[in-house]
This record gives structure tokens, C-alpha cells and sequence, in this order.
């Protein structure tokens, strides 16, 4: 019997967006981009001429509406996300969106019963470590008790020092969520993975020493904070957007039996060069280049799901856990107090 191809639409096609819309038409199993949306007449033309996309759209709720398409993958800004989630399902299309899910905690929490409503229909939240082979060996380890009970986590997420003048250009011009909601988003989402516990009180100190100019736009360049989950678990995050040596994810997991580590260092690959400089192990370079295997099996998983009428299991609730935690944290170091996540109820900006 022959399997159905599933038809994708994408929305948004930035750096994050082009990775997801080449993916879908090049390499991703029963699935076809057959459409485009963006605001950049560029960036359409890129996926027509590029990838061979048949239809290209300005509007999402255009292509929702009329485009041949059975599903459709939100690569757009943040803030755009829960209307599009929403559209796309009304629509009847099966939904995948980067992270965050949203900025506002009240309307995920409308767009969470949105998704109920759609119960027929596939959603999945673009949280890619859970893909990570590195991420789900470890993820295997701990819950074989290989380590013990968890008790601190430890992880970095620090951007390249190289992407810098863009961030800070983009930075004075549009609002990213903040530090924490921007690039802790994906640690908190591993340890609530890991731990299967929620997070109940936080505290996040910042600064920006080699970028000051992220003040006056009211973003930081590197963070810390404490975490304490609500089983008193520990978890300790670094954020940050100026890593000389490349991108740097790395994620510490100590329990009462052992610890592990993840990626302690962020090698590129298995290669080891020695000559006249010493003993090298190139690093990673960008997000795209560490976690390509990731972003595949998340797409690949996708498509599954609609084929075989199967949860990946990443849920809405999972993204506004999420969303909560980061936002307790901004306020955490914006009051340069402990604050409650239950007791989070903004947005971002608010």
C-alpha cells in the first residue's frame, strides 16, 4: 500500500526557518513542503526557486485557508505563535510550532483549550534536545536509575560570540522575550523532562559587561539563576550570548548514585587534530550545526504522528510550564528577588 504524503505549509522563514523548510523538502520521509508564507519577497522567492515549493503566500491565514496543504510548521517571531497555532487548527490543519509557544500566560492558556477542541488534530512543540541522541541517552540513563534520584542540574546555553552584532541590532529593534525566555527556554524544558517535576521558586541575576549597549534595550548578555523545583530538586542555569569558542550547550545531571554530563564539551564532531598549536577539538559553531540530527528526528516525528495517528507527547502544557518559568525568572532578576512561579500571570513586557 502506498503511504500518504503529508503536505506542509511553513511560516516564517528566518535562519531557524529555512533549516525546517529544507528539511521538509529534502530530507524528511512522506512529507512535501508545498507551501511558503512570509512578509519577505526574497525569502518566497528563495523557497520556490530553492526548494520547489509550489505555493507562496504573504499572509498565514491566506495559506491556512486555501493553500493544498495538511499541516503547517510556525517558524514566525514569538509573539505571532498562539494566533497562528489557533488559525491553523480552525483551519483544520495539524499544528508543529517553535518555542516558546507563546508570550502572554492567559492566552496559552485559551489556545491550550483551543487544542482540545481539536482533539483529531496533531500538535507538537518544538522542544528539539528531547530529540538529541546525546539528550535521550541520558534521558535513558537516569530513568534506569544509573545516577540515583536526581538531585541538581546544572546547564548552560550560551550563544557564539560571532552572532553578537546581529543579536544586538535585532535586540534594539524588536523584543526577544528577554535572556531567559530566549535561550533558557529549551534548559527548563529538559529539566522538567528529566525530572518529571514542576518548578516552584526561582532567582536570576544578570549582566552585560562586553555589551553594554543591552542595557538600554533592556536585554542582558549573560544570566544565572536558581531554580528550586517543587520536590526541593536543585538546578542551576547559565545563559548567555557571548561564547568566544562557538556555540556552547552543556548540561550537568548529579544524583544521589553517580552524575553525567552532556556534551561537557561542545566538540563539532569526533576529530581531534594535533599539530605545532597543540591538541584541538573543534567546537561547534551555531545551534543549527549542533542539534541537525535533533531537528530532523523532530520533523521526521512530526509526520509520524499525522501518519500513524500517534501523540509525540510534547504537549501545550509543557510549553507554558515553560513560558512560566522563563517569565519567573525575568521578574526574578528584574525584582533581584525569589519568585514563585505559580504566581506568574503576565506577559512578556507587562
Amino acid at each position: 500500500m502506498t503511504q500518504k504524503t503529508i503536505k506542509i505549509g511553513i511560516v516564517g522563514l528566518g535562519r531557524l526557518g529555512k533549516i525546517h523548510a529544507t528539511n521538509i523538502a529534502t530530507k524528511i520521509q512522506h512529507a512535501k513542503l508545498q507551501a511558503a508564507t512570509s512578509v519577505v519577497p526574497a525569502e518566497l522567492d528563495w523557497a520556490k526557486k530553492e526548494l520547489g515549493v509550489e505555493e507562496v503566500f504573504e499572509d498565514f491565514d491566506d495559506m491556512v485557508q486555501h493553500a493544498d496543504i495538511d499541516a503547517v510548521f510556525i517558524v514566525s517571531p514569538s509573539g505571532f505563535h498562539l494566533q497562528q497555532i489557533e488559525s491553523a487548527l480552525n483551519a483544520g490543519k495539524h499544528v508543529f510550532s517553535e518555542k516558546p509557544i507563546g508570550l502572554d500566560i492567559e492566552a496559552i492558556e485559551h489556545t491550550q483549550q483551543v487544542i482540545a477542541q481539536h482533539a483529531n488534530l496533531k500538535f507538537q512543540l518544538g522542544f528539539m534536545r528531547r530529540f538529541d541522541d546525546s539528550y535521550r541517552y541520558a534521558k535513558q540513563l537516569v530513568d534506569q536509575g544509573k545516577i540515583g534520584d536526581i538531585t541538581l542540574i546544572r546547564s548552560y546555553s550560551i550563544d557564539p560570540a560571532a552572532g553578537m552584532a546581529s543579536f544586538v541590532k535585532f535586540a534594539t529593534s524588536a523584543n526577544s522575550g528577554g535572556l531567559f525566555l530566549d535561550m533558557s527556554i529549551h534548559d527548563i524544558d529538559v529539566i522538567r523532562w528529566f525530572t518529571g517535576k514542576e518548578i516552584d521558586k526561582v532567582w536570576a541575576i544578570g549582566l552585560s559587561r562586553a555589551y553594554p549597549v543591552l542595557d538600554k534595550a533592556g536585554e542582558l548578555e549573560t544570566g544565572a539563576a536558581l531554580m528550586q523545583l517543587e520536590d526541593k530538586t536543585m538546578a542551576i542555569l547559565v545563559a548567555g550570548r557571548n561564547a568566544a569558542h562557538g556555540y556552547h550547550v552543556e548540561t550537568e545531571i548529579i544524583g544521589t548514585k553517580g552524575m553525567l554530563r552532556i556534551a561537557q564539551v561542545p566538540e563539532k564532531n569526533l576529530v581531534t587534530v594535533m599539530n605545532e598549536e597543540g591538541i584541538i577539538r573543534p567546537t561547534s559553531q551555531n545551534f543549527p550545526e549542533r542539534f541537525a540530527q535533533a531537528f530532523l528526528s523532530e520533523e521526521q516525528a512530526f509526520v509520524n504522528s499525522i501518519l500513524n495517528n500517534q501523540d509525540v507527547g510534547i504537549t501545550a502544557e509543557d510549553g507554558l510550564q515553560g513560558t512560566k518559568a522563563a517569565l519567573a525568572l525575568q521578574e526574578a532578576f528584574e525584582k533581584n528577588d525569589i519568585v514563585q512561579v505559580a504566581s506568574v500571570d503576565k506577559k512578556v513586557g507587562a
